[in-house]
């Protein structure tokens, strides 16, 4: 099943299961990395599933860990990765518990953050 299939499938009922992180991970991780494309559709899954209480735990781990491990690929977040990030994170006009974690741990992990994104971070008290 394709990515796109798979985010289709996952999205249908606005819950992610344990099963469906699996079959994401396997997906996603296939090659060992994770791309645009792939961040792209964690972040349509995380939009569409967003604040969910009957999603699986294991969903906001793995979106932290894979879109961190996409942008903070040479270990910064530059102009343009912070820019997507914006752009994704308040494209739904709300920043999640998933987002939150997700730039806490950017934050973390970084060696150095680009400052439009410094400033989401600390407007958002992070």
């Amino acid at each position: 099943m394709s990515l796109k299939d798979l985010v289709t499938q996952v999205t249908a009922d606005g819950s992610v299961s344990a099963l469906e992180v699996e079959e994401l991970k396997k997906a996603v991780l296939a090659d060992g990395t994770v791309d645009r494309e792939e961040a792209d559709a964690l972040f349509e899954v995380n939009t569409a599933c967003s604040e969910n209480p009957e999603n699986a735990p294991e969903w906001e781990t793995f979106f932290v860990d894979a879109v961190s491990s996409h942008i903070l690929a040479d270990g910064n977040v530059d102009e343009e990765e912070a820019t997507y990030l914006i752009g994704k994170i308040e494209g739904d006009g709300k920043v999640d518990k998933a987002e939150r974690a997700l730039l806490a741990n950017l934050k973390a992990k970084a060696k150095s953050i680009h400052p439009s994104l410094l400033s989401r971070m600390t407007s958002l008290g992070l």
